[in-house]
């Protein structure tokens, strides 16, 4: 878990730096920037009479209208130059917008909640400007693509369509994951403090792996935190007093009747490897189920095979992934045949060939689906079995079989809070690295179960799922699953994972501590989505393991607020995995729908 959320984080932090790099000035730049007149400090004045601050970049010359962009930024607007330059280049009108209380804008900061009624009234403002022509759109990711939805929720009269990239869904993936909050919370918020850039002190892993590590070894509980690293804040002591997915975090979101009223073309992109692809596919899963069927038809999802910062640049190489050429989609140019089709009459992009486009990795191809449930064709389980103490072993391991087990059998671990020996494997492991095995191989706290070879090429996508008759002997704990591909080399290729605390297992709005010692069936259905060719003589491997990370709130198993137990309130878990013909756990894996022709533009 660790690793791969520094891999998002520091993928991130090169996503922001890299609008910042100063280099030498290129023909092409030259010429664009010939292109573009800007007007800086620009002051947009809001319902409550707060005003944000603007820089407006404007086709040079221009005497016709035209439809107009804008992006709604904690980061300081000045990070998204490089966008403002690059849209104003080609023809259209771009804002960066510091939202309110950072960078150069009035108010006061909250994240997340303040966007709808500020996006709303951006969108109307610059309808009204002499170079728009009364259609408004929104460009960004992360923030600024949960923004986008924050702002379509009130459904402004002048809001032509959205695209919204790696959109994060709170109480989804951010500010925790299915319940489960992560250090990275306050180093986002000390990141977002104040009105100027923090981006050096956002950067500085060196510092918050350290923080992360002395917090979670002195066994203090994890509401302490943003003390520990310096920055009392009163938004993540907020945040950590709603542990439960509840109407605190429903106020957040678009509701079903939100969803259900927005009728504008969409266009969602995320990555298979985008640490925000369990929000943006939220909202998109929300909106296909609420809107009416000229809705549905006009919203398009894309899933690269790209990591956070990817879903904005593409890079066919992170985290000790490659990927083919194709990977490398000229995204600016997607988002400028989408506002010429959705805007000015334009034809579809000719890279949206059906309704949903997803990259197969190891393929190395683009493929097409018209619907996500499409692109499944088959799901298949493979049963969980094991000899004597094989499932510990992580080069042994149980196994994942066609055939149900007839005779009994279970495997367990225990899972002690107070052991905080991993911390210093974490501590040393390449945070970019998607495939460093440290943590996984210093595991004590994990059951492994391996496939048998493949015995011919098979696409697999679409979304794992995992059915486990589970025994714990305390109220709580919290559990990681991850599913890869181990090629017959002995690589290791992440395909797709998933959290869950125990007292969520019927919901995550339900919180039910465990009072028994009997299995009890747990559904593990929210896994990321994967789409890979694994090769002839590969395996799938799936691990079951204690959620115990420095990255992570730290669960001591007691049954009370997670956030406020500590070392003296720990017990030592006992985690049984049964697997027999009572209690049949699988792993269901999803095989690809067989091709078919695209659909016609």
């Amino acid at each position: 878990m660790h690793s791969r959320l520094l891999a998002v984080i520091v993928g991130f932090i090169a996503a922001l730096a890299q609008a910042g790099t100063a280099s030498a000035a290129t023909a092409e730049a030259l010429n664009d920037a010939a292109k573009v007149t800007l007007e800086w400090g620009v002051k947009i004045p809001l319902r409550d009479g707060v005003k944000l601050n603007a820089t407006v970049y404007r086709p040079a010359g221009a005497a016709a209208a035209a439809p107009c962009i804008f992006t709604l930024t904690p980061y300081i607007s000045q990070s998204y130059h490089d966008r403002g330059m690059y849209f104003a280049a080609h023809g259209l009108p771009f804002l960066t917008v510091d939202v309110r209380g950072r960078g150069n804008s009035e108010g006061e900061f909250r994240p997340l909640i303040q966007e709808a009624h500020d996006g709303y009234d951006v969108v109307e403002w610059l309808a009204r400007q002499p170079y728009c022509n009364g259609k408004v759109s929104m460009w960004g990711g992360s923030y600024a693509g949960y923004d986008q939805w924050a702002a379509a929720r009130d459904n402004p009269p002048h809001l032509a369509t959205i695209v919204p990239v790696a959109a994060p869904a709170a109480g989804i993936d951010f500010p925790a994951a299915y319940n489960m909050f992560a250090s990275y919370d306050i180093q986002w918020l000390t990141f977002v403090s104040g009105k100027a850039s923090q981006l050096a002190l956002f950067g500085d892993e060196a510092f918050w792996v350290s923080a992360y590590r002395r917090w979670y070894e002195s066994g203090a509980p994890f509401r302490v935190l943003d003390r520990i690293v310096g920055n009392p804040s009163p938004i993540f002591q907020e945040w950590l007093n709603h542990p439960d997915g509840d109407a605190y975090w429903d106020s957040y979101n678009p509701s079903a009747a939100d969803y259900a009223r927005l009728e504008i073309p969409i266009l969602t992109i995320t990555g298979m490897y985008d640490g925000d692809q369990p929000g943006a596919l939220t909202h998109y899963r929300r909106y296909m189920k609420s809107a009416s069927s000229a809705g549905r038809a006009r919203h398009f999802l894309v899933i690269g095979p790209w990591d956070h910062a990817g879903t904005r640049t593409p890079q066919a190489e992170f985290g000790g992934l490659k990927f083919g050429p194709a990977s490398l989609v000229d995204l600016p140019k997607l988002h400028l045949d989408w506002y010429a089709w959705t805007m000015s009459g334009g034809t579809r992009p000719e890279f949206l060939k059906n309704a949903v486009a997803y990259y197969v990795t190891g393929a190395e191809r683009w493929r097409y689906a018209e619907s996500l449930d499409a692109v499944t064709g088959t799901a298949t389980p493979l049963y969980l079995g094991s000899a004597s103490g094989e499932a510990s072993d992580l080069y042994a391991g149980g196994s994942l079989a066609a055939k149900r087990h007839s005779s009994a059998g279970s495997d367990h671990y225990t899972y002690d809070p107070r052991d905080t020996s991993i911390a210093a494997v974490e501590a040393l492991a390449d945070g970019q690295s998607l495939i460093d095995q440290r943590v996984v191989n210093a595991a004590r706290t994990k059951l492994v179960y391996y496939s048998e070879p493949f015995t011919e090429d098979a696409e697999l996508s679409g979304f794992f799922r995992f059915t486990a008759y589970i025994g714990i002997d305390q109220p709580d704990t919290d559990f990681v699953v991850t599913v890869s591909e181990v090629s017959a080399d002995g690589s290791v290729i992440p395909l797709a994972n998933t959290v869950m605390r125990a007292r969520y297992r019927e919901g995550l709005g339900t919180p039910k501590l465990v009072r028994t010692r009997a299995p009890l069936k747990y559904d593990f259905d929210r896994f990321s989505f994967a789409s890979r060719l694994v090769g002839k003589g590969a395996r799938l491997r799936l691990i079951l393991g204690a959620a115990d990370s420095i990255g992570l709130e730290k669960n001591y198993n007691a049954g009370g607020v997670v956030a406020d137990e500590s070392v003296r309130d720990a017990r030592p878990v006992v985690v049984t995995l049964y697997h027999d013909s009572a209690h049949p756990s699988a792993l269901i894996v999803p095989h690809a729908a067989p091709e078919h022709a695209p659909a016609a533009h």
